[in-house]
Parts: C-alpha cells; structure tokens; sequence
C-alpha cells in the first residue's frame, strides 16, 4: 500500500515540470512565433512548421491546462479522488503525446525520404549509337 502512495505521489509531482513544459511551448508558438519545436520528428521541424504550429499549439495548450487544472484540483481544493486524478492526468499525458507524434508525422510525411535518383541509374542512356 506504501508504494502505491509513494508512486502517486511521484506522478503528482511529476505533473508540474510536465504542465510548465508543455504550457511554455503554447506560449512560444503563440506569443513568439517560434515554430522551432513544432511537430518535431528527430529534433527537426518540418520545412513548413507555420502549417502545423496552431495544431501543435492548441495540442499543448490543452494538455497543459488540463494538468493545471488537476493540480489544482489535488492540492488547492481536494476535489478529486486517487483514481480519478490519476485517470485524467494519465489520459491525458498519453492522448497528448500520441497527438503531437500523429501531427508529426504528418507533417514530415508517413514514408522514408526518398533521394531523387541521378541520370545514370534512372534508365536513360546518354550513349547513342
């Protein structure tokens, strides 16, 4: 029973850096214009980032609202029970993170890159004769 209290508390916790995150990112792309984190796939944006930084934002405005808002819940007023902060946060976080990998890659595409081929290998000849 102590390490469930130990684990939840760990979690609770844990939803402060996760919700500072999340929330200064929506700020950066709404305030600051910078689309250096939107929809990232290897550390890189996609060549187009101003497309997808109002799906990127509100994906992280929500989410990190919403971990406001259970924090708050918890700690300023008591209003919700174990499971049911548990519930929403941890639904959350994962609804959030398959949204922003989805947005992705969309946004770099669903297939591997591929390199334009050279005249050589293309099945032109340029031998005549």
């Amino acid at each position: 029973m102590t390490s469930i209290i130990i684990f939840n508390w760990i979690f609770l916790l844990a939803l402060f850096p996760i919700a500072f995150f999340w929330l200064r990112r929506a700020y950066r792309i709404l305030v600051k214009q910078d689309f250096r984190e939107v929809a990232l796939k290897k550390g890189m944006p996609p060549a187009n980032a101003e497309k997808y930084a109002p799906y990127e934002m509100v994906i992280n405005m929500v989410g990190g609202a919403v971990m406001v808002v259970v924090l708050v819940a918890v700690l300023g007023f008591q209003a919700l029970t174990s499971e049911d902060w548990i519930a929403i946060a941890g639904s959350t976080l994962w609804i959030k993170l398959l949204a922003s990998f989805a947005l992705s890659r969309q946004a770099h595409g669903l297939g591997p890159k591929t390199k334009a081929k050279p005249a050589a290998l293309d099945g032109r000849s340029d031998k005549t004769g």
